[in-house]
């Protein structure tokens, strides 16, 4: 497929190519999910029962508590909670500068805040801002009480 990029910045059109360039154009993108799961709902749920499953599992392995919340927003805000921290691994460990040891503290924190809408809230949110988010969340200084504990 072709795309325009003239209407795009000058500074943003490579980047933008690039991120295109890692895609399948909206054609082939549909045409190997509906031979993947027949319809967008099948194909979502799939995804969908997949990511919980992922999530399920990281949360047992490393120690995560139980989400809280109104039972629509658990499944979710397990999935963002999962997909948030290992994101905030890759971005604050693996790719930059932090500890295991500080990531151990960081990740304790992450223990602390149990509304799955917090963690919903924050699902658009970089992996590198998870310590200040965290901070945020968790900061018991102001004197009131904090919703998300």
């Amino acid at each position: 497929m072709v795309h325009d990029l003239s209407a795009r910045p000058a500074d943003k059109r490579a980047g933008f190519a690039r991120w295109l360039a890692g895609r399948d154009c909206t054609d082939c993108w549909k045409a190997a999910r509906d031979a993947d799961s027949g319809s967008t709902e099948q194909w979502l749920a799939a995804k969908r029962a997949e990511e919980q499953q992922a999530a399920t599992e990281w949360a047992r392995r490393f120690g995560m508590p139980p989400l809280e919340g109104p039972p629509r927003t658990l499944d979710w805000g397990e999935r963002t909670r999962h997909q948030l921290v290992t994101a905030a691994h890759t971005a604050l460990v693996a790719e930059g500068t932090l500890s295991e040891a500080d990531w151990a503290a960081l990740e304790e924190q992450a223990r602390r805040v149990t509304l799955a809408g917090w963690w919903i809230d924050q699902r658009d949110a970089d992996g590198a801002d998870l310590p200040e988010l965290l901070d945020a969340a968790t900061d018991d200084d102001h004197g009131t009480e904090n919703p998300h504990l």
